[in-house]
């Protein structure tokens, strides 16, 4: 019934794809769908409605690090139902909120369960409880994304239009509550506790070394984290920025609405597809080698976007883009338990979503900036394929973590 790879434990590879789609009730292509109409009704410009955005994401990232280590002490029941209704409280202030002042907790809640804590426990599920077919299963779970991507922005438009702007935000807490949280808890009901596999070294064929796990601090030792981070970083960074100022690039080189968005099918459509491609390399070769490749169809993207112009460019350069998503999903979720071990992926890897969520709510005020002073997209796409470049090398000639005692 199921695939090879997910005999493992299917019901867990379920939750997991369950639950990085989840998450789309708190990403930005969802938050993007409402801002014409709760600018509107506040009376909110573009600026004071992106700043509170941002200030509620960067918050985010901060009680990340506090709430993402639960996962390797609490039950995995437990510490879904946080996110949850963290995520589902957020949704019901923002549908409810009679003051614009009120969207800023509504914001960060529903930042802090969906980007945040959905995420983070799904791809540390994939991590923990998976060692043979780590990649597949990560390239599995991170196809929950665009999941939600092709399927939240569109529902909600449609609710949208029949009704206004607060009525998706009441239906998605129903969800959460009603359907979602009872079929996560079934998922997970047999997950044996973090606590239980904290001692068990990672077994993954590419592991680095027979060790013990290393926990947080060790990690946050190691030369070799911050050589990978990077690498991890880059594409939702790039993709966050030129996503968020994609009307500004269409102004400036002429593309009409209608290529914007034949051009995102081709998106969702490379980040799909690779996702089968990506899993089988991390397995194949290893995280560390698998994140570095992955970064070329981004850095080829951005050198698209910069040195060409023509009418199949945004075409091409998102697919690309669509494309090294989905080898980074699959090999930044695998590079952490395959070389730091499972005994504290939680803690370990809220360092690295956290960082993820400061970078997407940096990018965007980056690019405008550059923007603003006049830097033309061929400059951004040349300025994004050298950091990648970097990123790519940084990655490779990272050592091994040395022995503990």
């Amino acid at each position: 019934m199921f695939p090879a790879f997910m005999r493992e434990n299917p019901r867990l590879a379920l939750f997991a794809v369950l639950a990085t789609a989840s998450s789309g009730f708190g990403q930005t292509f969802f938050f993007s769908v409402f801002g014409g109409g709760i600018r509107d009704t506040f009376a909110l410009q573009n600026s004071t409605y992106g700043l509170i955005y941002s200030l509620a994401t960067l918050a985010s990232a901060i009680l990340l690090l506090k709430l993402g280590p639960l996962a390797d002490r609490w039950s995995l029941n437990r510490v879904t139902t946080l996110a949850v209704v963290i995520l589902a409280t957020g949704c019901l202030t923002i549908a409810l909120t009679p003051h614009w002042l009120l969207l800023i907790p509504g914001f960060l809640l529903a930042r802090l369960g969906g980007q945040g804590l959905m995420g983070h426990i799904g791809l540390t599920t994939a991590g923990r409880y998976f060692s043979t077919n780590r990649g597949r299963i990560m390239a599995l779970t991170s196809g929950g994304f665009p999941i939600a991507e092709a399927i939240l922005p569109l529902s909600a438009g449609l609710i949208l239009a029949a009704s206004g702007w607060r009525m998706p935000w009441f239906i998605a807490t129903g969800l959460l509550l009603v359907v979602l949280l009872p079929l996560l808890l079934y998922l997970s009901r047999h997950a044996t506790h973090p606590v239980v596999l904290s001692g068990n070294r990672s077994d993954h064929p590419h592991a680095q070394a027979v060790r013990p796990d290393y926990n947080r601090s060790q990690v946050l030792r190691d030369p070799g984290f911050y050589l990978i981070l990077p690498a991890a970083l880059i594409v939702p960074f790039t993709v966050t920025a030129v996503l968020f100022h994609q009307s500004a690039f269409a102004e400036v080189r002429g593309w009409s609405t209608e290529q914007i968005g034949l051009a995102f099918t081709g998106f969702a459509a490379g980040h799909i597809v690779s996702l089968f491609f990506g899993g089988p390399l991390v397995d194949r070769i290893g995280a560390q080698r698998a994140l570095s490749y992955g970064l070329a169809p981004i850095f080829c993207s951005m050198l698209v976007l910069g040195l060409s112009d023509f009418a199949w460019t945004p075409n091409l350069y998102l697919a690309l883009c669509g494309i090294s998503l989905g080898f980074i999903g699959a090999a930044a979720g695998a590079i952490w338990p395959e070389r730091y071990g499972v005994g504290h992926i939680g803690a370990i890897r809220s360092v690295a979503q956290a960082s993820m969520v400061f970078s997407t709510a940096l990018s965007p005020i980056l690019v405008g900036v550059l923007l603003d002073f006049g830097i033309a997209t061929t400059g951004i796409g040349v300025l994004f394929a050298v950091l990648i470049l970097l990123s790519a090398i940084l990655a490779l000639v990272a050592t091994a973590p040395k022995q503990r005692a």
